[in-house]
């Protein structure tokens, strides 16, 4: 089958590791399911396997990807969860530690990718296949960032630092639905205009003074940490689930005891979490915002983008 791989590493140039060509197909397994892929959506996480970030060269050639929407062999539509094993450990057994595909097990970036079937969620029937290969990282971070570790409720301010990726353009479209006010930065004046437009009430360059939030949700680090924690009112949250930009320094350790600040961190979100996105989008029509899509012979031209910050909105690969 064709699939997009890491053959090697490059922490300057992760494109140069990236091949785009004949793997074996996934073998049937007791309790694992085989989906044709569809499409399958791309995220930081490809570009960090190919500088050599949470890989071992022994592990090499790994299959990219984490998201994907597909088809079962008895044409169940599907979108695949990418957590494997931690504390459901179903179809690895509970002593299998939590991993997402393309870490321990080949990834989404394929014509074929196999996971536990207890991963496989029921698409709707209003969500395209490439609408829904954005959600199980991107959208459902911002999900559980927003509703499960944040708690926020309708007509609470939240701050969003970093317009026009995948998980910022979920959050405005999924807080702006819930009630909520959706304050977002950026360094270009053309995204935080296009943020205005999904729903955010307000749209400021980087480290601009703001009205204290009740919630932020941070996932650039060291570039946004300051301002992320001057902005949160005492008693307030940050939830972290990223650091693109570099661990912080100094953490404002003071500042967050003082004021009584909760940091909480989030990876990706739980199975159950993605069946109420999926609800979620169902019901309020809300739907991801695509930047490009690429055939998964043109991966990387997808990754390029990705690698550039040239998109707005999620890049797919249609299989």
């Amino acid at each position: 089958m064709i699939a997009a791989y890491a053959a090697g590493f490059s922490p300057s140039d992760p494109l140069s590791g990236l091949v785009v060509g004949d793997r074996p197909a996934p073998e049937p397994r007791e309790h694992w399911s085989v989906v044709d892929v569809r499409a399958a959506a791309l995220n930081h996480h490809d570009l960090w396997t190919l500088r050599g970030v949470g890989l071992r060269a022994e592990q090499l050639p790994m299959i990219l990807g984490t998201d994907a929407a597909g088809v079962t062999a008895d044409g169940r539509e599907v979108v695949v969860h990418g957590v494997i094993g931690g504390a459901s450990g179903h179809g690895v057994g509970p002593d299998e530690p939590r991993s997402l595909l393309s870490e321990r097990y080949p990834g989404t970036l394929a014509e074929q990718v196999a996971v536990p079937t207890w991963n496989l969620v029921d698409k709707p029937a209003g969500l395209s296949f490439v609408e829904a290969a954005c959600l199980p990282t991107a959208w459902l971070t911002a999900y559980r960032m927003l509703f499960t570790t944040g708690r926020a409720t309708p007509g609470q301010r939240v701050l969003v630092q970093g317009a026009g990726g995948g998980l910022a353009t979920a959050a405005v479209l999924l807080g702006a639905a819930a009630g909520l006010e959706m304050v977002v930065t950026g360094r270009d004046e053309a995204r935080r205009e296009h943020a205005l437009r999904l729903g955010a009430a307000q749209a400021v360059e980087p480290g601009t003074r703001v009205a204290p939030v009740d919630l932020v949700l941070e996932s650039v680090g060291k570039a946004t940490w300051t301002h992320s924690v001057r902005s949160v009112r005492p008693g307030g949250t940050i939830a972290l689930a990223g650091l693109t930009s570099g661990d912080p320094a100094p953490a404002e350790l003071t500042k967050v005891f003082f004021q009584e600040i909760s940091i909480v961190g989030t990876t990706m979100g739980s199975r159950d979490d993605l069946v109420h996105l999926l609800a979620f989008l169902a019901r309020t029509g809300v739907r991801p915002l695509v930047d490009s899509t690429f055939p998964l012979t043109g991966a990387r031209d997808g990754l390029a983008r990705l690698a550039d910050g040239a998109q707005f909105g999620k890049v797919v690969l249609e299989v």
